[in-house]
């Protein structure tokens, strides 16, 4: 029969240890043993069962009878037998003589027959016992050694040779004098070690452990291919057992294995090997090249499974049986575990388990340790930034989307504020405009031989080969690809952000969402605007956002509007209300940079969409607009003067408000919240003298610029380093977050006043005495002491 067992493959053997192997052949050798010793059992029965049927005959009843009567006479005799205590001592010690011979005890007393019959009688007790195989010390069995026969006159003759089993009691006696030796060695007292010569000690073993992780990590990485082995045993140290130095060589370990899977690790994904290809024979380059990666994929398996324990361990508070390590130690070496999944997930989004470290990092990101979660949510925005094809990306929000439908809407906002950070700028077009232009097909089979000769097929075949050659030039297919993912992951992006706004209106994640969808509204589908917008002006009108909030609601409202949504016919003059009632609530405080917010509105509702803005409305934004100039820091006054001077440019009739006469009837009402009625025509923009004083010089030029009408060329246009710049991009520029001047304002020398001018200043000659007495005291007084003067008074 042919032998179907197969030959353990790579893997496996690197995952079998030594000590499965030993167990194994335990429990083999424990298993031939109990089969022998029941054999032996089942025997020993067998012999007892033929003994005893041997042994057991038929009795005739004549000698039942005798039993009876002897047993009725010893009865009898019982109760004539006289007690012990009045017999004679003779006739005591006869007795006790007689007990001690078996054939008194044993004889009946009712037979006449002589002492010795019955033994005569039952010599096969003897005969029984003999039979019994002794349990003697005998020697051990011995294998027999099979060799050649030996072919005689008489016959073939079986040679064998006799092959001595271990002696176990030899063995035994050698480890009981080990152990002995052993506790001996145990019992001798350890030397008593000052601080001094521990810390020096454990300095000696950490450099010792240090010395032996650069080797191997040296030689890993010069010959990764021969070497590869070593990466077991390098992982094998994050088993460190020493309780002095075991936090830190794991630590060292796992950031070194860390650094060499990124350098070893090849730019593609590895897969696994089909029994095909197993099967077929390859030169020893290429096999040597499978042995390397699935030895790789093996032992990055491993670390990161190790990675995860640990950090699992810190999380269930769990100690491990050894207790080498306490729990403080345990969020140290979490934290580095964490570090490096996040380094690996930015490092190696092409390679094996990228999906698995996406679904350990993610949850993280909602971790109450405000360390780790920051660490988790920079790496998924670095993976996100780096991420040009989109896969890794999908994968990430995916994650994050059953994370927060999980948790039932209860994270951190951070989670969600990271698909800010999203490179999706395209997305898929709609099937109409697909259909306007639509792709060349190539031909099938039986077109071609259906409407073409045998040349044409062949001419017909080469065409295409060269079209298709074309287009993996041109890299067509990588840019669908592209466009297919980024719809698919904004689609996820987008179920998140209307599930919240549905059902968690009041969740701290709606400025979050608010935020994104002001950044992604350009790419929604149409068929949601509608809805959306209704959704946005019910949050406003409601109250219950900070204004941070309703500047977003109005921000993706204009998104909307601007893009696919200019065919809607929507106004949004209630959105202008909201802008224009919110100004009042910025200022040079906290909310001075949510400017940025505001100027980006501003861009959208007024320079994108002019010909929808009324005179009226325009006036009114430009006043209040001047007067919130007033209240902000330089950069935000800035950003305000640059979007007024985009309003006196795109808007006619703008500079009514640099003149004091008023146009038509009314005044000018600063307090309403309507930016239609409240007659801004009427009054005029006298904060552009209060700006001139400024003491930001750029300020300065801003409204020494708007005074002028906003030039474009002239004495009173501006410098181009300013008037090329967008608002935005000036707020950004002038930002004061370092607490200095930008520009730095230049140092004024003050004047010296050495001499003091000898003239009449005063007609009076006793004033002028006292003035020139009060001089000269004051000269020859000492240096005043602040710090002393303070002193004294707090103590008074």
């Amino acid at each position: 029969r042919k032998n179907t067992k197969r030959v353990p493959s790579f893997r496996k053997l690197l995952r079998t240890s030594q000590i499965k192997l030993d167990n194994k052949l335990k429990n083999k050798q424990y298993k031939q043993k109990s089969a022998a010793k029941k054999y032996r059992k089942q025997q020993k029965k067998l012999r007892e069962a033929v003994r005893d049927a041997i042994s057991r005959k038929p009795f005739p009843l004549e000698e039942c009878k005798k039993k009876q009567v002897a047993r009725k006479w010893e009865e009898k005799e019982e109760e004539d037998a006289l007690p012990l205590d009045m017999m004679d001592e003779d006739d005591l010690k006869l007795m006790e003589d007689l007990a001690q011979k078996a054939s008194f005890l044993t004889r009946d007393l009712s037979s006449n027959e002589p002492v010795h019959v019955k033994k005569r009688k039952h010599e096969s007790v003897i005969e029984k016992y003999e039979k019994v195989p002794r349990r003697l010390q005998t020697e051990p069995e011995k294998e027999l050694i099979h060799l050649l026969p030996i072919k005689d006159k008489s016959g073939i003759i079986p040679q064998a040779v006799e092959k001595p089993v271990l002696n176990a009691a030899h063995d035994e006696e050698e480890d009981t004098e080990d152990m002995e030796e052993a506790e001996d060695f145990n019992e001798e007292p350890l030397p008593v070690l000052t601080p001094e010569e521990m810390a020096a000690q454990r300095r000696q073993k950490l450099q010792e452990r240090k010395i032996h992780i650069a080797s191997l990590a040296s030689a890993i990485l010069s010959e990764p291919d021969s070497n590869i082995k070593k990466l077991k045993e390098l992982r094998a140290m994050l088993m460190e057992q020493d309780p002095n130095v075991a936090v830190i060589v794991r630590k060292l370990v796992m950031v070194s294995l860390m650094e060499i899977f990124k350098d070893i690790a090849p730019s593609y994904k590895i897969r696994p090997l089909t029994e095909a290809e197993k099967a077929t024979k390859v030169k020893k380059e290429t096999q040597k090249l499978r042995e390397f990666e699935e030895g790789l994929v093996s032992q990055y398996k491993f670390y990161l499974e190790n990675l995860e324990q640990i950090i699992k361990d810190w999380k269930q508070r769990k100690l491990k049986k050894s207790n080498v390590i306490s729990l403080k130690a345990y969020k140290g070496l979490a934290e580095v575990a964490v570090k490096c999944l996040c380094e690996l997930l930015v490092a190696l989004p092409h390679f094996n388990f990228h999906n698995n470290i996406i679904v350990l990092i993610v949850p993280l990101m909602n971790d109450p340790s405000k360390m780790i979660s920051e660490l988790c949510v920079e790496a998924v925005k670095k993976l996100f930034k780096q991420d040009k094809l989109g896969y890794a990306s999908l994968g990430v929000v995916k994650v994050i989307s059953g994370l927060v439908r999980g948790r039932n809407y209860d994270v951190r906002p951070e989670v969600l504020k990271v698909f800010l950070h999203l490179r999706i700028k395209e997305v898929e077009l709609q099937k109409d405009s697909e259909d306007i232009a639509p792709k060349k097909k190539f031909m099938t089979y039986k077109e071609k031989r259906k409407n073409l000769s045998r040349m044409q097929r062949k001419w017909k075949k080469a065409e295409e080969k060269l079209e298709r050659e074309l287009l993996e030039a041109e890299a067509s297919e990588s840019k669908e690809k592209k466009l297919k993912l980024h719809t698919e992951t904004l689609n996820i992006v987008f179920v998140t952000y209307f599930r919240i706004l549905k059902k968690a209106q009041k969740s701290p994640l709606l400025p979050a969402v608010l935020e994104g969808l002001a950044k992604f509204a350009h790419l929604i589908n149409v068929e949601f605007f509608d809805d959306l917008l209704i959704v946005l002006h019910s949050l406003i009108a409601s109250g219950d956002l900070s204004y941070r909030e309703n500047l977003h609601c109005v921000l993706s409202a204009f998104h909307i509007l601007s893009g696919q949504g200019d065919v809607l016919n929507i106004d949004p003059m209630k959105f202008y209300t909201h802008l224009y009632k919110t100004l009042f609530s910025l200022h040079a405080g906290g909310t001075n940079e949510d400017i940025g917010i505001v100027l980006q509105c501003l861009d959208v509702m007024f320079a994108k969409r002019r010909k929808q803005v009324s005179q009226q409305r325009a006036l009114a934004f430009l006043k209040r607009l001047s007067i919130l100039a007033l209240h902000v820091l330089p950069n935000s006054s800035v950003g305000i003067l640059a979007t007024n001077r985009v309003f006196m440019q795109t808007f006619p009739r703008m500079d009514l408000l640099l003149d004091n006469e008023s146009q038509g009837s009314g005044v000018y009402l600063p307090e309403l919240d309507e930016p239609e009625h409240c007659n801004a025509q009427n009054t005029a923009l006298w904060e552009l003298h209060l700006l001139q004083r400024h003491y930001h010089p750029t300020v300065q030029k801003f409204a020494s610029h708007l005074i002028a009408g906003a030039p474009t060329e002239g004495s009173g246009a501006l410098p181009l380093d300013l008037s090329q710049r967008s608002a935005t991009e000036l707020f950004e520029t002038y930002c004061m977050k370092g607490m200095t001047f930008n520009p730095p304002v230049a140092s004024v020398t003050p004047r010296r006043k050495d001499t003091f001018s000898q003239m009449d200043s005063f007609v009076d000659e006793e004033l002028n005495k006292q003035l020139q007495q009060h001089i000269s005291e004051t000269a020859a007084q000492k240096p005043l002491d602040f710090a002393k003067h303070l002193k004294e008074s707090s103590l008074a």
